[in-house]
This record gives structure tokens, sequence and C-alpha cells, in this order.
């Protein structure tokens, strides 16, 4: 324990916390390794509210019977360049990999591709998956929508999800351009952070019950979150909607919402994941104007601004060298989880 009242772990010592304590929990091993990669991942990068921290809320997901613990995949092909996986109510993070191979096949045959996962339980963020289909040299976007939380702009009642969007951008020897971010002004996972450290939240991230602007954390979360950007992050929130639910055959926000019964589980629903070849359409020309994106970013970076995504591959570099540390608090309560699972 360090003096900041911290427990300091390596990235392997997390990973094995985190799959011991979802097998503990009832996750089936394959399971347990897909989703425990995610919750490592976002601790090794510096997003605290999608890391180790998860393993609270994938934990209280399936003791109240939100997510199917045991669940198996199946990987359809509804039509030539589609893949379509059912994730029969488990986490989501194993029918992506699942399906990850037959979405980048697909893509490179076809120039372009999309993968729907149904039926499946979110907790997390999307920047893992679009990074590994940029890794495959693909650009990539991710949609899903969640539980109805935030209030549509103009409005104090929920409406939409979170609803985050994720892009990835591959780049020649190097780490892709990736980002991902909520369509509403904080991830909801901020707000519990913030609430469990007993600490105050800015006044334009949300609405107690009554539709009042508040600072006070729990209030929010049982009132409404604000979309980011006001009507543009409104208009953002309701297009994932669309993309993500009624497209692909799945629930909207507040179907997942309703579909949960009070239980408080995770959202329940599906996503939608669009990727394109750059070679299906540059061919031999690929390398050229891959490097004049390089150029855009070279332009940014050189006037001193930071590109998206650039702070979690220093956090990322800093931790595969020190590992991570997380609050004493969290780590005794992943512990109890452990214990009770045991």
């Amino acid at each position: 324990m360090t003096a900041l009242n911290e427990v300091a772990l390596t990235l392997d010592e997390a990973d094995a916390l985190a799959r011991k304590v979802l097998v503990a929990c009832g996750l089936a091993p394959d399971h347990a390794a897909a989703v425990a990669q995610t919750m490592v991942s976002g601790e090794r990068d510096g997003c605290t509210s999608h890391g180790l921290y998860r393993l609270l809320v994938a934990a209280n997901s399936v003791a109240r019977g939100v997510v199917v613990p045991d669940a198996v995949p199946e990987v359809s092909e509804p039509a030539k360049a589609l893949v379509k996986v059912d994730g029969k109510g488990g986490f989501a993070q194993l029918p992506f990999e699942l399906g990850m191979p037959l979405l980048v096949e697909k893509a490179k045959a076809y120039g372009i591709a999309a993968m729907a996962l149904n039926n499946v339980v979110h907790f997390a963020a999307l920047w893992p998956e679009v990074e590994a289909l940029a890794e495959q040299g693909l650009v990539a976007l991710a949609f899903t929508p969640s539980h109805a939380w935030v209030a549509p702009e103009g409005g104090t009642k929920p409406v939409f999800g979170t609803n985050p969007i994720a892009f990835g951008w591959p780049r020649p020897n190097r780490a892709p351009f990736v980002f991902d971010f909520a369509t509403s002004a904080v991830a909801r996972g901020e707000i519990e952070l913030h609430r469990r450290a007993g600490k105050a939240i800015p006044p334009d991230w949300g609405y107690d019950a009554d539709g009042r602007p508040s600072t006070d954390a729990k209030a929010v979360l049982d009132g409404a979150m604000r979309t980011f950007g006001a009507h543009k992050g409104s208009a953002l929130a309701a297009m994932v909607e669309l993309l993500a639910g009624p497209l692909i055959g799945d629930m909207t926000s507040a179907e997942s919402l309703a579909a949960d019964e009070g239980r408080g589980g995770s959202p329940i629903g599906g996503e939608l994941i669009v990727v394109i070849d750059p070679v299906g359409f540059l061919g031999d020309s690929v390398g050229e104007y891959l490097q004049r994106a390089e150029t855009m970013f070279e332009t940014i970076e050189g006037q001193g601004a930071r590109l998206p995504g650039s702070r979690r591959l220093l956090a990322r570099a800093r931790s595969q060298v020190e590992g991570v540390r997380i609050p004493a608090q969290l780590h005794q309560d992943i512990l109890e989880i452990l214990e009770r699972g045991n």
C-alpha cells in the first residue's frame, strides 16, 4: 500500500485479480478472461471509471440476474458483408471476440463490413474494440446505447443512454488513433466515483429528480444526466439510439431500462460496429493517403495541441513499467466480492 492510501498492482496482478473475482462471481472462464482484459485495459490506460472499479458493476449485474454468466454466443451471417452475434444475454466482450475474425475477413474481402452484437450486457468503454480493429489495418466505428439516464437538450427527464461513440484509425508503425466519448456530459461511472468519494460534481453534469441543476452526485444519479455540447450532443445521442437500437433489431435505452425491471444492473441491448478497409478504396495508393493523414496529425501536435486518445497512450506506457494504483477502499470492496463469491 502506498502513502496515498492506494494499493499498487502489476498489470499481471490486476488481470489475475479481475479474473479470480469474475469467476468467483459465477462467470464462465471464457467470459471472465474477456471481461477482465477490458477492465485491466481501462485501468492501465488511466480510464479509472472503466477500470477495476467495473468489477463492482459486473458483480452487481451477475448477482441481480441481469447477465447470463455462462452464455454461449451464436455467430451468423445475415448478408455477405454483415456479421451478427447473438450474445444470449451475456456480457458483450466475448461476443465481440468471437465475431471479430469474421468481421475483419469480410471487411478485407468487400472493403466495408458491419457487425451487430445483439442481446448483450454492456458496462465498458468501446475504445478497446475499435483499437483492436484498427490494429488490423481497418478504420472502425462503434456505437451502443445504454439505460435511459440522460435528458435531451431542453428537457430534464431521461430519454437517452450515455450512448458512446468510438473511432479507430490505423497508423503506420505506431498505435492507432483512437477516441471514445459518451454523448453525455460525462461518463456515468465518473459521477459514481464522485459519489463514492463524497465529492461534488460540476453543476452542468445533470439534474436532480425535480429537474434542477445539481452538484450532488447521488441526486444526479437519481435524476438525469445532461448531454455534452447542448443540442449537438443530444443529436448524436439520438443517432446512436437509432443505429444501435432499431436498425439492428435491439433495444433503445428506455427499453433497456424497462427490461432491467429495477434490478440496477448494467444496460442490456445491442452494439453496431462498422469497419472500412482503406485498401478497398485506395488500392496501391493506400500508403500515400495514410501518410497524408499523418501530415494532419503532425500539424495538430506541432502547434502544441493534443490528439484525442494520446493521454491514454501516455498512461499505458507508464503503467506497463510501474503497474497501476487503485484506491485502498476499492481494493477492499473487490476483495469482499471475492470472499462472498468463494
